[in-house]
């Protein structure tokens, strides 16, 4: 008889469940897991050929060292020593913090938790941070600053389908999460209304009863225009902001200056379309606001999130049954990866690193002073720019900024500089391809560990088969490292020892896992944080009774809408946005090793309307260049009208000529430092064209392509 072993998909933050069974080739296979409600299972594409990655010849099998310009297979002794010599050696002759870490949002809890300890610890360096600032950090600011607390949802998937009305900002979740897509339906089947704001027609605005397609760039004003309706037409909750939030009268007068004419000029959605968005959200009981990359990855995108926020409070649409804001976190553990520890202002347990107090109770956990530790470091892409000038040495763990980082030629170049350079990936990256030391390291199904989904549902993914012998874990890299480095304890190998220190280092923080067990995971199928002792059933429902704030009451913000900061002009006329496509995903270096889902999407492409590719003289499939101020992208014609005229649009998941980020804004949010991913200028022109003829900008300077 076979052995079956539960466990969850490697890829997005669902954390879909599935079964991994022996196959005849001695590997494993995906099968259906049924009984875990997220996704009853149903997977997507990659989470059925997960077990791709797994097979020889596709992943890394031995650690590579560089010699004479090139990487050669060396022993584990040697690579090892390579980097622990290239970090001391840097620490020696610049300093701590000329050594920096760069970690990911799919690393488990036990990695995540290992590699802030291991910084800051072990390398005394500030310099850390990690590719989630890149997805999800505009909304955890806007829900720390409203609720007191972040998590990606405070409610739990299943409550979508009975409320009355989502209002679904810039999330393509048909192609990005698809087995979520079954409690949209089901909310339409129940008799609520789905309202789908994106300026491209995807396959999830399809479904929608009303979809609004604003220009890139002004979801901030099209979210205060709907509360400024809100409010002229009295639908204002006014028992609940009185009884349970501060700030109204400041953030109300900030709404009035955003009247529907105003906004209507300013985001391209006529005033009726926001009539209507505005009634479907008020009507019924409940209702909710879910954001995703479109509205946060912005320059502004803290107070988008504020500003969605807002509307939710105004009318009584949070802290109650069925209704409230939520992120929908893109990464497999970009939730509890910001919690632990790689972020650059965070201890464990979503504690602030200026905070004496939670410095006291984590430095006590690992038995070292206070004043040990230091400080705040350089946020995710500042941390990138200062390479080989400031930080003078990396380590990378899950990222693959080459191709995930905006401005990333800048970055690759930043990367080249740099006098030490080691990558642990699991695949050799387009980093990696770029390291001094490649360190191989174990995959999803050859390890234990937990990770936290978009609902806060933290769950233990399980090893099912042994790792080639050439493969560690990332756990034992850093215990390695560390001894090399002179800590001869405290980085333990074992995940369950590693979580078990983490219980105590999250213990009364903001994200309390004290009372979660490996063993009551694996008992109960996931347990929600904040569970504070292990007599506590968990918290699937946040904010029913008061907000995580210090007197109970949600905060409003007083926002008002500014311009990306780099708007359309005459020599860059178009906006670009980003994003990803249902067969690839984030940075690709795991999906395209995959062959069924290379086949799917086999290569980048840019997506323009029929209007714009007749004005630049392109048919579909034909190469079509964009240029920003930063850099150069050609990729084939996918004509739509589906898209807006005045926008195109790229995915992001290849490197090369077809790299997407080579365009991208690096403008950071001053609150969550997040780049611009969503929104840039850029001229678009039929590729092997004069780059600098100005060829599809049209004969008008007022910043508009006008087709």
């Amino acid at each position: 008889m076979r052995t079956v072993t539960p466990t969850h998909c490697p890829y997005c933050s669902l954390q879909c469940g599935m079964n991994l069974v022996p196959s005849d080739s001695g590997g494993v296979e995906v099968a259906e897991r049924a009984g875990f409600p997220v996704n009853r299972g149903a997977l997507c594409g990659k989470g059925r050929t997960a077990a791709a990655l797994l097979e020889p010849g596709v992943r890394l099998s031995g650690p590579l060292v560089r010699k004479g310009g090139a990487l050669v297979a060396a022993s584990w002794g040697e690579a090892l020593d390579r980097v622990a010599e290239g970090l001391s050696r840097t620490r020696s002759a610049h300093g701590p913090d000329a050594c920096g870490v760069f970690g990911g949002g799919g690393l488990t809890n036990e990695k995540a938790y290992g590699l802030g300890k291991f910084a800051r610890v072990v390398l005394g360096t500030s310099q850390i941070d990690y590719n989630g600032r890149f997805c999800m950090s505009s909304a955890a600011a806007g829900q720390l600053a409203a609720f007191g607390l972040d998590r990606g949802l405070p409610f739990p998937l299943e409550d979508i389908p009975r409320t009355g009305c989502v209002v679904l900002v810039g999330s393509n979740m048909a192609e990005t999460m698809p087995p979520a897509v079954r409690y949209l339906n089901e909310l339409r089947e129940n008799g609520g209304t789905l309202v789908v704001i994106d300026p491209r027609r995807t396959r999830t605005a399809e479904l929608a009863d009303l979809h609004l397609a604003p220009r890139p760039g002004t979801d901030l004003a099209l979210a205060l225009g709907m509360l400024h309706l809100v409010v002229a037409e009295g639908r204002v909750d006014e028992e609940f902001v009185r009884t349970r939030t501060r700030g109204w009268e400041d953030a109300r007068a900030a709404v009035m200056a955003h009247w529907p004419e105003y906004v209507e000029r300013v985001t391209g959605v006529p005033v009726p379309q926001l009539r209507e968005a505005a009634r479907m959200f008020c009507e019924p009981e409940a209702a909710m606001v879910l954001t995703a990359r479109g509205p946060e990855q912005q320059s502004k995108g803290t107070d988008t999130v504020g500003a969605w926020i807002n509307l939710c409070l105004a009318t009584g649409r949070a802290g109650r049954p069925l209704s409230g804001y939520g992120c929908l976190t893109g990464q497999g553990n970009g939730q509890g990866g910001r919690e632990h520890g790689q972020k650059a202002d965070q201890l464990p347990g979503y504690r602030k690193l200026t905070d004496p107090a939670a410095r006291a109770h984590v430095a006590g956990v690992w038995g070292v002073a206070p004043d040990s530790l230091p400080g705040p470091g350089r946020s995710a892409y500042e941390l990138l720019d200062a390479l080989g000038r400031d930080v003078r040495a990396l380590l990378v763990m899950g990222s693959n900024p080459v191709v995930s980082a905006p401005r990333a030629a800048h970055v690759e170049g930043r990367l080249r500089s740099l006098d030490f350079l080691a990558v642990a990936d699991v695949v050799l990256s387009e980093t990696a391809a770029l390291a001094d030391v490649v360190l191989p390291v174990t995959q999803w199904a050859e390890e234990t560990g937990t990770v936290t989904s978009l609902e806060g549902r933290v769950l233990l993914r399980r090893r099912a088969l042994s790792p080639p012998n050439g493969v560690r874990s990332d756990l034992e890299v850093l215990r390695e490292l560390a001894g090399r480095l002179g800590v001869e304890k405290g980085f333990p190998a074992d995940p369950e020892e590693v979580f078990e220190e983490l219980r105590l280092a999250s213990e009364g923080g903001p994200a309390d896992y004290a009372g979660i067990s490996y063993r009551r995971l694996v008992e109960e199928d996931g347990v929600f944080w904040p569970c504070p002792e292990e007599e506590h059933p968990g918290t699937p429902r946040l904010f029913l009774e008061r907000f995580a704030t210090d007197d109970g009451r949600a905060r409003f913000v007083a926002v008002s809408h500014r311009a990306a900061a780099e708007e359309p002009d005459a020599e860059f006329p178009v906006h670009l946005t980003t994003g990803r496509v249902v067969s690839q995903y984030q940075s690709g270096a795991q999906t395209r090793r995959v062959a069924e889902l290379n086949a799917a999407a086999p290569g980048p492409f840019v997506e323009l309307h029929p209007r714009l590719a007749a004005l630049i003289g392109v048919a579909e499939g034909e190469p079509v260049a964009v240029v920003s101020r930063r850099g150069r992208a050609e990729a084939p014609a996918r004509i739509t009208a589906g898209i807006r005229p005045d926008t195109v649009f790229m995915p992001f998941h290849w490197p090369g000529a077809g790299r997407a980020n080579s365009l991208t804004n690096p403008a950071l949010d001053p609150t969550s430092r997040m780049p611009e991913f969503k929104v840039c200028a850029v001229r678009v022109e039929a590729a092997g064209t004069d780059s600098g003829s100005g060829s599809g900008s049209g004969d008008r300077s007022d910043g508009v392509v006008h087709v």
